[in-house]
């Protein structure tokens, strides 16, 4: 039986590069990686414009079908749709248990195509949305329009340059693509532009997600390797409680290829 589950840990590790979905990461492309090698890769490659440009191309047609409802799937890419479905749900439960939301100005950072947006819009949120690939800012002003919604702001930026201040701030399956060393100040900066609440979420480094990780790397895809960061609770708990907020609830979402840990803050009065 042991050694069933062992097969069972290494087969899904496989799968999870297999199908180029090492959680949420994006694909390097190979012009740039057959040019440089070594070293000299490693401080070149910027993550910020490796992300930007993935999710303005091949990227963006990829996660444009996985957050809808296209048949265009494949397996893998539904478990992640269900996941990633499942958290946005549990925040709208949240927000929806409070009542309060109507009237109240959201910053969605890191919107994606519109997933929380737009419901947090049509609940009578203000919503200013950034992201920071065009094409998904775009497709997320897109799709609000076309249910009506044409009161929201929706524009490109990277989680870095958004300003303001805003009563809930959200950043939902951003930070996987954040390097452990810059998690904190990006926590730090969310919570200055939140003056009542913080909700994040991101991919916990614990023993078990750690080694799947670790193993799935020595099953590298049909294509190209895949950059994914995940991040101690206690790291980005730290940040947060730093920045004068404490957390008020939280939540786990695990499925066979998506893994999130979902994080509510409020500010200390």
């Amino acid at each position: 039986l042991e050694m069933m589950k062992v097969a069972t840990f290494v087969l899904a590790a496989a799968a999870l590069l297999e199908y180029n979905v090492n959680a949420f990461a994006p694909q390097r492309t190979g012009s740039l990686s057959s040019k440089i090698s070594g070293s000299t890769r490693l401080s070149v490659v910027d993550d910020k414009t490796e992300v930007r440009e993935y999710f303005n191309t091949e990227g963006f047609n990829r996660w444009n079908k996985i957050y809808s409802e296209s048949d265009e799937v494949n397996d893998v890419q539904l478990d992640i749709r269900k996941g990633h479905d499942q958290t946005i749900q549990k925040i709208i439960n949240w927000i929806s248990d409070d009542g309060d939301i109507a009237g109240k100005s959201v910053c969605d950072c890191g919107c994606g195509v519109g997933s929380l947006a737009i419901p947090l819009a049509k609940m009578g949120a203000k919503i200013s949305a950034s992201d920071i690939s065009d094409a998904m800012s775009t497709e997320a002003e897109r799709r609000a329009k076309e249910v009506g919604i044409n009161d929201a702001t929706f524009y490109t930026s990277d989680l870095e340059s958004v300003t303001g201040k805003y009563n809930t701030v959200t950043c939902v399956d951003v930070a996987i693509h954040y390097p452990t060393e810059k998690m904190s100040e990006m926590v730090g900066h969310l919570c200055s532009l939140a003056d009542d609440r913080l909700i994040i979420s991101f991919a916990p480094d614990t023993w078990y997600y750690s080694i799947l990780k670790k193993i799935g790397e020595f099953f590298p895809g049909p294509s190209k390797t895949t950059r994914a960061y995940l991040h101690k609770e206690e790291i980005v708990r730290e940040a947060v409680a730093k920045a004068g907020f404490e957390i008020a609830r939280e939540e786990m979402t695990g499925t066979n290829f998506y893994f999130s840990r979902l994080l509510e803050a409020k500010r200390v009065k």
